[in-house]
C-alpha cells in the first residue's frame, strides 16, 4: 500500500481512519511523560511559494520553465530514479525536450562523497571551533565550487540537525555546535558560500535527528531491536523555535535551496510528512522558497508526504532496488484522478527550479564527470541493471584547486589549547629527544580510504564515519609531519610507537623523552556503520582503545607530556588533565587532509592557537544532562518515545542549570599570549516598533497544465525508450490506474487518509512570526549595538574570540551566546569587538501568541572569553 499505508499511521493526519487510534489522534500537542504521546497537528494546505525576497527573479523563471512541463515531466523532476540508477547517489529524471539533464544531488556536507580528485575538509564541528565566519564561508565556497567541477548540482550539507542535544550523538561532528546561536551564525555564510559558487546547498536534516539509534526500524531490527516504526522525538513548541528550529531560520535566511527532512518522527509523526513541521513551522512560518527533499529512504507515503510538505523523493524508491516508488508512477495517477491538486505538483516543480536559478545552475551547470559506484574509467552506465551498456562514467577531473591551504588553516585555526602549564608550548625545536605515542598519530594500515565510508578506528582521526564523509586524496599524519620537521627543522631525534597495547615499548621511549606527544581518540558517524559496539552512537565519553591508559602510561614517566586529541566532540579528561606531567592539551577535532601539518604549525608556534571550544568537557557523562536513549520503551513494536524532557538547557545551558564546574567551559580556548578585557558601550539603536505578519497570501497559482483523466497519454513508451531494470518512471504500464498503481487499497475513500484543507487552493493566512524567508523581518532588527576593548597583553600575535552572552531573566537559562567575534590582534595593541542585538536575540518564544516576546528580564550583558569567563556586564534599562 505504497500510497496510503505509513500515512494512514501518520499522527499529522487526525482523520477518522482505522489506522490511527483515538487515543494517539485526539492528544494535544506535547511532550509529556505522562503516558500519553506526543501529537503533531495537522496543518494544511502545503504553502505555495511566492518569490519572497531574494527569490523574486529565481521564481520568476522557474514558473515560466514548470508551466511548458507536462504531468510526466513534472513527476520526473520530482522523483528520483531510483537507487544506483545514474551516477550521483540521487538524481531526478531529466526533460530531455527542454534540455534539462535532471539534477545531481551528492554528499557531504565535508567534500564529495564516492569521487576521486577532490578533497578531505575539516569537519563542521573544526569550523565552530574556528568561530570564524570568514573561514566558514571561505570553505563553503570551496566545497561548492569542487560539487559544481564535479557536474554536482546539490550539495547534501551543511548540517545543522543534529544540533547535538546529546554528547554521544553519532553525527553531531557533521554540524557546529550544541548552540543554536554559533550554529546558525556558521551555518548561514557556509550556505552563501556553497551557493556563491553556482550550487544548491542543501540544509539537514530536519528536524530532532538527535541520536542515530532507533532513527529507521529496519537498521534497528539489524541490531536486534524489535521495533516497526522509527524513534519520536518529542519536542515542545517553546524548545522547538528557541533551540532546534533556530539555526534553521538562519539557514532559510541565508536563501539555503533545498532541506532534507529526517529519518525519525518528531511528535509521532515522520519527518517527511509531518505537516506541523513541513507546512506550518518550515513553508509558512519560515516562509522557506526552497524544496524539501526527503532522506534516502525516509518517505513513508505517497500522496500523505506530498499534501504535507514534501518536494523531492529521494532517491526514488520505497526502499533500495526494489523497482517500486511512492511518487513516479503513484504521483502521475494521484495528480490525473484528482487526489493530489495539480497545483501542489507545480508547487514542488517551482521549488526544486527556483532553487535551481537562485544559484545560477542554469550558467554554473556542467555535465557530469565521475561515478558514484565505481574508479574506474568506463563501467555499467547502469549499474542497478542486470544487464547495461558499457560507458564512460569517471573522467577523473581534478577539481580540488589550492583548497589544500584553506584546510590546513581551518586545521590550525580549529586547534583549542586547553591548557598550558609553565608555557610548555610553543616547543622550541631544541627538544632531544622526541616520543610520539599513540595509533592516532600514524596511518591507517588499510590506507586512508581502506574503510568503506571511514567506517573504522584505525590510525589517526580526521573525519567520522558514514554518509557525511569524502575520500581522502592523501592524509597527512602527525606521525609524518612532525618526523618531517624534527628531522628538517632541528637537531632532535625522533622515535614513535603506535601500538598503544605495546606497554613495554611506551615505557622504554617514555622514560627517556625529553617531549613526550600523546595522539589519543573518539569516534563516531552514521547508524548503518558499527565500530566496535559503536552503532552510530557512541557507548561512551572514554577515549577509544585505552588512550586514557596510555596517557597514564607515558605521563608517568615523563614530565613533559603534550596530548593531542582528536574526538568527534565531548570526551572525558577528568582522570589525567591534572596531572602535573601532562603540560599541555590540544584539542584537533577532525581536521582533514591536512590534519598532521596543521597541528605542528601550532605545537612549534608557527601558528598562535586561537580555537575555542564549540562544546562543554564535563567532569562525568551525568553532568551533561541528556542522554541516548537506549532501549525501546513503547511495547515490542511502537514508535521508541524520546522526550526532550531538559527544553533548552543542553550542554553549557545545562550545567550553568545544574551548578557544575566543566572541566572546560564552552567557549574557553588559551592562546600562546593573553588578553584583557575593558570598556563595555552598550548603545540603543533606533529599531520600530515589532509588528506581527498579518493578511492572506494569493491563491495557489495556476500555471495552466491541467492533467488528463485519459490515462492512456501516460503509458509506457515501449517504441521510444529501453526499459532499464529498477529505474524509476512516471509512465503507467496499464490504463487501468488501480493495476498501475500495484496498489492493493487503490480506490480508498479519500476522506480516510487526506486531511481536512489539504487540497484546498484558495488564499491562506500568514502567521504573526513570518512574513519573510527566516521568519518576520521585525527579528532582524538591530536593538542594541555592543563593543568592547580588547588588549592583547602578551608578546606575540594572537587571535582572541571575543563572546557576548545575553541573561534573559525569569525561568530562561543562565547565560546564551547572542555574539562573538574572532579578532587578530598585535602584541601591545588593542582591537575593538562589536556585536549587533537584534530583536530576536532579545525574544523568547510565546506558545499562546505563536510569536516572539520580548525576554522576561531584566537583562544582563556579558562580555568576555568562555561562557564562564565573562568580566564585562550591562543591565540593560526596560523601556
Amino acid at each position: 500500500m505504497w500510497l496510503v499505508q505509513a500515512f494512514l499511521v501518520s499522527l499529522t493526519a487526525s482523520v477518522a481512519s482505522a489506522g490511527v487510534s483515538h487515543r494517539n489522534r485526539d492528544l494535544p500537542f506535547s511532550n509529556t511523560t505522562t503516558g500519553s504521546f506526543a501529537f503533531s497537528p495537522p496543518k494544511y494546505p502545503s504553502p505555495w511559494a511566492s518569490g519572497s525576497g531574494e527569490w523574486a527573479d529565481a521564481y520568476a523563471k522557474a514558473r515560466a520553465f514548470v508551466s511548458q512541463l507536462t504531468l510526466l515531466e513534472k513527476v520526473n523532476l520530482t522523483t528520483g530514479v531510483g537507487w544506483l540508477g545514474e551516477r550521483c547517489v540521487g538524481e531526478v529524471g531529466s526533460i530531455p525536450r527542454l534540455g534539462f539533464r535532471g539534477l545531481c544531488m551528492q554528499d557531504s556536507p565535508l567534500g564529495i562523497r564516492f569521487a576521486d580528485y577532490v578533497s578531505a575538509f575539516p569537519a563542521g564541528v573544526n569550523v565552530a571551533a574556528t568561530w570564524s565566519r570568514g573561514l566558514a564561508y571561505a570553505r563553503g565556497e570551496a566545497m561548492g565550487s569542487e560539487h559544481r567541477g564535479k557536474g554536482v548540482d546539490v550539495q547534501l550539507g551543511p548540517v545543522c540537525g543534529p544540533l547535538g542535544r546529546k554528547p554521544e550523538g553519532g553525527r553531531n561532528w557533521e554540524g557546529f555546535s550544541p548552540d543554536p546561536y554559533l550554529t546558525g551564525a556558521l551555518i548561514d555564510p557556509t550556505i552563501r558560500g556553497i551557493q556563491d559558487a553556482g550550487v544548491i546547498a542543501c540544509t539537514k536534516h530536519y528536524i530532532g535527528n538527535e541520536q542515530e539509534r532507533f532513527r529507521q526500524a529496519p537498521e534497528a531490527q539489524g541490531y536486534g531491536f524489535n521495533i516497526t516504526e522509527s524513534v519520536s522525538a518529542n519536542i515542545d513548541d517553546k524548545t522547538m523555535h528557541e533551540l532546534y528550529l533556530w539555526p534553521f531560520a538562519d539557514a532559510v535566511r541565508a536563501g539555503t535551496g533545498s532541506i532534507m527532512c529526517s529519518y525519525n518522527q518528531i511528535n509521532n509523526s515522520y519527518g517527511c510528512q509531518n505537516s506541523y513541521n513541513l507546512n506550518y513551522l518550515l513553508k509558512n512560518e519560515l516562509d522557506f522558497q526552497g524544496f524539501v527533499m526527503s532522506d534516502w529512504q525516509a518517505q513513508h507515503s505517497g500522496v500523505g508526504d506530498i499534501l504535507a510538505g514534501l518536494d523531492m523523493s529521494m532517491p526514488g524508491d520505497t526502499t533500495f532496488l526494489t523497482g517500486l516508488s511512492f511518487w513516479g508512477t503513484n504521483l502521475t495517477i494521484a495528480v490525473a484522478n484528482g487526489t493530489v491538486p495539480e497545483w501542489r505538483l507545480d508547487d514542488a516543480c517551482v521549488r526544486i527550479m527556483s532553487a535551481f536559478y537562485l544559484v545560477g545552475r542554469d550558467t554554473a551547470q556542467v555535465p557530469i564527470n565521475f561515478d558514484s559506484w565505481t574508479r574506474n574509467t568506463f563501467a555499467p552506465i547502469h549499474i542497478a541493471a542486470a544487464e547495461s551498456p558499457i560507458g564512460l562514467v569517471n573522467e577523473h577531473v581534478d577539481v580540488r584547486d589550492d583548497h589544500a591551504g584553506l584546510i590546513r588553516e581551518i586545521g590550525r585555526a580549529s586547534t583549542v589549547l586547553l591548557k598550558n602549564s609553565n608555557n610548555a608550548l610553543p616547543l622550541s625545536g631544541n627538544e632531544r629527544q622526541v616520543a610520539v605515542f599513540g595509533e592516532d598519530a600514524g596511518s591507517n594500515a588499510y590506507g586512508a580510504n581502506g574503510c568503506p565510508d571511514r567506517g573504522c578506528d584505525n590510525g589517526t582521526l580526521a573525519m567520522g564515519w558514514g554518509s557525511g564523509t569524502a575520500d581522502f586524496p592523501y592524509l597527512i599524519t602527525p606521525e609524518q609531519a612532525i618526523q618531517n620537521y624534527v628531522v628538517t627543522q632541528t637537531n632532535g631525534i625522533v622515535e614513535v610507537v603506535t601500538a598503544q597495547g605495546a606497554v613495554t615499548q611506551v615505557q622504554s621511549r617514555a622514560a627517556q623523552a625529553d617531549l613526550a606527544l600523546v595522539f589519543v581518540n573518539a569516534d563516531s558517524g552514521e547508524g548503518y556503520i558499527s565500530v566496535d559496539g559503536n552503532e552510530g552512537d557512541r557507548k561512551n565519553l572514554t577515549l577509544w582503545k585505552q588512550g586514557d591508559d596510555l596517557i597514564k602510561n607515558v605521563s608517568a614517566l615523563c614530565n613533559n607530556t603534550i596530548v593531542v586529541m582528536h574526538t568527534v566532540g565531548p570526551v572525558l579528561v577528568s582522570d589525567w588533565y591534572n596531572n602535573d606531567n601532562v603540560t599541555a592539551i590540544l584539542w584537533a577535532g577532525l581536521p582533514g587532509q591536512e590534519s598532521g601539518n596543521a597541528i605542528v604549525d601550532v605545537l612549534y608556534g608557527h601558528y598562535n592557537p586561537g580555537g575555542k571550544l564549540p562544546f562543554t568537557l564535563g567532569p562525568t557523562r551525568e553532568s551533561y544532562g541528556t542522554d541516548l536513549l537506549l532501549e525501546p520503551n513503547n511495547g515490542q513494536f511502537g514508535a521508541p518515545q524520546d522526550d526532550f524532557d531538559e527544553g533548552v538547557f543542553i550542554d553549557y545551558r545545562a550545567f550553568d542549570r545544574m551548578n557544575i564546574t566543566p572541566i572546560y567551559e564552552f567557549g574557553f580556548g588559551l592562546s600562546y599570549t593573553t588578553f584583557e578585557y575593558s570598556d563595555l558601550v552598550v548603545t540603543p539603536q533606533n529599531a520600530g516598533p515589532y509588528v506581527p505578519t498579518s493578511g492572506m497570501t494569493s491563491p495557489a497559482p495556476s500555471l495552466g497544465n491541467n492533467a488528463s483523466t485519459d490515462y492512456s497519454q501516460y503509458l509506457f513508451p515501449n517504441a521510444t525508450i529501453d526499459r532499464v531494470p529498477k529505474y524509476i518512471y512516471p509512465y503507467l504500464n496499464s490504463t487501468d490506474p488501480a493495476a498501475a498503481s500495484a496498489d492493493p487499497e487503490y480506490g480508498l475513500p479519500t476522506s480516510e487518509y487526506v486531511p481536512a484543507g489539504a487540497t484546498e487552493g484558495s488564499p491562506q493566512p500568514l502567521l504573526p512570526a513570518g512574513g519573510a524567508p527566516g521568519g518576520n523581518p521585525g527579528l532582524w532588527d538591530i536593538l542594541y549595538t555592543v563593543s568592547a576593548t580588547i588588549r592583547n597583553t602578551g608578546s606575540i600575535q594572537g587571535d582572541e574570540v571575543s563572546q557576548l552572552y545575553v541573561s534573559l531573566g525569569g525561568d530562561e537559562p543562565a547565560v546564551v551566546l547572542r555574539g562573538f567575534d574572532r579578532l587578530t590582534i598585535a602584541p601591545g595593541a588593542s582591537a575593538t569587538f562589536t556585536a549587533h542585538l537584534t530583536r530576536r536575540d532579545l525574544s523568547t518564544w510565546d506558545t499562546v501568541s505563536q510569536n516572539w516576546a520580548p525576554a522576561p528580564g531584566p537583562v544582563t550583558l556579558y562580555v568576555g572569553s568562555s561562557s564562564r569567563n565573562l568580566p564585562l556586564s550591562s543591565t540593560l534599562q526596560s523601556s
